[in-house]
């Protein structure tokens, strides 16, 4: 029996020595060495599963797949007990955080997790290989310390957030490079081409995506995070290749809420790179550029989920390519680069172990701290089932607690529409959101609606109120609101054997232009009415979509059943058996004009913005599902357009010639449809044909010139230092400005007379003549968030949305982007109104 024993332990210590020689290092296992070239992220996963079968203490998880279908990774490091107790260390890691799928296991209360995250940004690659060296710095145990610090630590490797973009780019610079590293600016692979490998499929950045998760990536990963909630977050980036490294702590801005623990581990952790930098003499800078302000970052999400988060950044992107000559004359190599960010990871696994305890004690108190903002509770009014349906439905992604009400008491609350204070009532459908609660600092953070800058000088957007961003009323309460919970009840459809003349569809969200369209594909005709009308007592707003028998004799007998597939619901429809009018107009009146159906046209090329051309595309393809044909932006001079109803124009500088310009004139005057985006809409300005011009009297115009030529004449006396800070006044990261809307044109269909749109442009064009201004910025109109002084008083009484008739055609100016990053609902439904009801 003791020969027994010891022959099997002897033979399972031969088989952990046997595990542990196969692992291999990177540069054992790929077909080239490490920073040599880039490598394809196939063979990146080759070697995480490598890693993981031939290391006991790595775990290995696909957690989803991207749109091109790559795996999207995580792997999990830690010491042999860890690791064989994992889901009792996530699980009372969760328990910390006060969340309902936690479970206490105190044994494991000394645990801390650090997740990597590696190359959000498929270009800036040197983050996902530095994935390679960094996991075989963890698992392979010759590292004494290493050891030392899995003893308390849980370690969560991405390898590459955006598979899509980083494939993008390597497959580009394997084909492109030469056999030796070229480390001339000039050389072809320091010149990526569009739309680069800084984006996912539909050129997304995934950086500013972690809050709103509209793309898939997000969506996967942020589940998995809110999963484990770890204590420390580090997102690997690049930037330009002559900029040195740059890590923690943050520059100003600082949210309000991010807590004093927060910053100071900030400091720590950046002390600690700092040593192993210096000791090698490589330059670095920190507290400058990069804040943590804007919610929806690698850095800034994780903080208002209890964690430490961070940037690295190193110097070097998509222009870097295998080395290339800096402006001091050095050579930047991809081997430094990831030498670079391996020495942050390790460095920032060190200082997470070495403060593994205040970590935790912090992390707790993060989740049972009282509010830090002034607002208790906040009623978002359920008017409108579908818009707040899908609030609900992100809330649910950010395991954020709510109720849905039953009808209830009154009170006074600030309201969002009115910008003041004003009276609320508790109605059946409301949904409440209290502060009281484990996410109540993403909860604030998201909702405030008004965010409290520290300073101007900022790197993203500045205001983002959820409410604004879905087109919903809603009250924030410095009161604890309580109200009874309400049970959900589903909603059917009326059978088909019940009579009637006609369905009538209310255009109300995003959702009744994702109907409208599975209905044009299943060739259902619609109409649309231009004034508000009743029948058999049922009153209906202008914007009502009328879908009768007789214009679908064909598949009259199966029409309900159409609708239905298409999603037509009981929240969302009714219907009538006459055509008959109590008041307004006939069903079969002019007034209802039948609906065409686009048949779109969308531009893209290196004459666009990849990100604006990404938005539009993902909007026909993932929010409404509906088909389009895309071309490249040179070739709008060779391609048929009268084969097309709709054309749109992303972002972007077209240069369109003299004849091309002709063109689009003629075929808009032909009956197209010419929608154009932000900054697409220079190319048209002052255009022959066009409304749109910067000013609509000589006197504005000259009252501007004026303005301007004052200023320059002031500016002679600043001093050199502070340029920066004082070009602000001229700057607009991103604020929302209220817009009033002419809510009899289809453009404004489904939108109260208040639009608060986001604004991320300077664009300033008074009103128009000769075109139905849709949307102005009323001259004392409600600003939330930064802009710079000087151009919000350009801004003021400028026109945000115009629609201008040209010949049988159209023309719609959109000045603002209402697709900006795909998280603004209610900018979807006015596109919608453009692709859909403008004729």
């Amino acid at each position: 029996m003791r020969f027994l024993k010891y022959f099997l332990l002897n033979l399972l210590l031969l088989l952990a020595l046997n595990l542990h020689s196969q692992l291999k290092s990177p540069d054992e296992f790929l077909s080239h060495k490490i920073g040599d070239e880039f490598t394809p992220h196939y063979m990146l996963v080759d070697y995480m599963h490598h890693v993981a079968d031939n290391s006991a203490n790595v775990i290995i998880k696909e957690y989803g797949k991207t749109n091109q279908k790559r795996p999207l990774l995580n792997l999990i490091v830690s010491d042999q007990k860890n690791i064989d107790n994992i889901d009792k260390i996530r699980l009372n890691n969760l328990f910390r955080a006060g969340l309902p799928d936690g479970q206490s296991f105190p044994e494991f209360d000394d645990i801390t997790i650090v997740w990597l995250s590696f190359s959000v940004h498929g270009n800036e690659p040197s983050g996902s290989e530095s994935s390679m060296p960094v996991l075989f710095e963890l698992a392979n145990k010759k590292n004494p310390n290493v050891s030392s610090w899995l003893k308390n630590t849980v370690v969560i490797i991405d390898p590459s957030i955006n598979p899509d973009g980083y494939s993008r780019y390597t497959h580009w610079q394997r084909n492109v490079a030469e056999k030796e590293a070229n480390s001339d600016p000039d050389d072809r692979e320091h010149s990526e081409p569009w739309p680069g490998g800084r984006v996912n499929h539909y050129l997304f950045d995934l950086n500013r995506d972690w809050a709103w998760q509209t793309q898939i990536e997000s969506q996967q990963r942020v589940k998995v995070y809110n999963q484990w909630l770890p204590q420390v977050h580090v997102d690997f980036h690049e930037m330009m290749h002559n900029d040195p490294y740059y890590f923690a702590p943050a520059a100003a801005p600082y949210h309000d809420y991010i807590t004093k623990w927060q910053g100071e581990f900030q400091h720590l952790i950046g002390r600690n790179h700092a040593k192993y930098f210096d000791k090698e003499g490589w330059l670095y800078f920190t507290r400058e550029v990069f804040d943590l302000f804007y919610p929806s970052y690698g850095d800034t999400y994780p903080i208002f989920n209890g964690a430490i988060g961070m940037t690295h950044e190193q110097g070097g992107h998509s222009r870097a390519g295998r080395a290339i000559e800096m402006e001091n004359s050095e050579i930047l190599t991809l081997k430094d680069r990831v030498a670079h960010h391996y020495t942050t990871a390790l460095s920032a696994i060190e200082t997470s172990s070495n403060n593994a305890t205040k970590l935790i004690e912090e992390f707790k108190l993060f989740f049972k701290k009282p509010s830090l903002g002034k607002y208790k509770s906040y009623l978002i009014k359920g008017d409108n089932s579908y818009k707040i349906k899908d609030l609900a439905d992100l809330l649910d992604k950010q395991s954020i607690k709510y109720i849905w009400t039953k009808d209830g008491a009154s009170g006074n609350a600030y309201d969002y529409q009115k910008g003041e204070q004003g009276e609320y009532k508790i109605q059946k459908g409301d949904l409440l959101i209290p502060v009281n609660q484990p996410k109540s600092t993403l909860v604030q953070v998201l909702f405030d609606p008004e965010t409290v800058l520290e300073d101007s000088l900022t790197y993203d957007i500045t205001a983002w109120a959820l409410p604004f961003a879905y087109g919903l009323q809603a009250f924030a309460s410095t009161n604890v609101i309580s109200a009874e919970p309400m049970t959900s009840v589903e909603r059917g459809l009326t059978e088909e054997s019940a009579p009637y003349y006609a369905i009538i569809i209310h255009w109300n969200s995003i959702n009744s232009a994702k109907v409208v369209a599975q209905l044009h594909k299943k060739g259902v005709k619609m109409r649309l009415s231009s004034i508000p009308f009743e029948i058999e007592s049922k009153k209906f707003s202008r914007n009502s979509i009328i879908i009768t028998k007789a214009d679908n004799r064909n598949i009259k007998d199966s029409l309900l059943q159409i609708a239905k597939e298409c999603g037509v619901d009981e929240m969302n429809m009714m219907l009538v058996n006459t055509g008959f009018s109590d008041a307004g107009a006939d069903l079969g009146s002019d007034k209802m004009g039948l609906i065409t159906k686009p048949n779109v046209l969308l531009l893209s090329g290196e004459k666009t913005s990849s990100n604006s051309f990404g938005q539009v595309w993902h909007y026909f393809e993932q929010v409404i599902d509906y088909p389009l044909t895309i071309i490249d932006a040179d070739r709008i001079s060779s391609v048929k357009l009268e084969k097309y109803n709709v054309l749109i124009i992303p972002e972007g500088r077209l240069g369109l010639n003299e004849n091309e310009l002709k063109k689009i004139v003629d075929w808009t005057r032909g009956g197209g449809k010419l929608i154009s985006i932000g900054y697409a809409n220079q190319n048209f300005t002052g255009k022959e044909g066009f409304a749109l011009k910067e000013f609509a009297t000589d006197d504005e115009k000259n009252e501007a010139k004026k303005e301007q030529e004052l200023m320059e004449l002031s500016d002679r006396f600043h001093a050199y230092e502070g340029a920066a800070r004082r070009g602000i006044v001229n700057n607009v990261p991103g604020s929302i400005f209220e817009v009033k809307m002419d809510i009899t044109h289809p453009l404004a269909y489904g939108i109260d007379g208040k639009y608060f749109s986001l604004k991320t442009n300077g664009l300033s064009y008074r009103p128009l003549i000769g075109a139905f201004n849709v949307g102005v910025i009323p001259e004392n109109g409600r600003t939330i968030g930064f802009t710079g002084s000087a151009i919000k008083k350009k801004l003021m009484g400028s026109v945000s949305f115009a629609a201008q008739n040209m010949g049988r055609g159209s023309v719609v100016y959109l000045i603002d982007n209402p697709l900006f990053r795909g998280f603004w609902k209610e900018g979807q439904l006015l596109f919608s109104n453009a692709v859909f009801l403008v004729n």
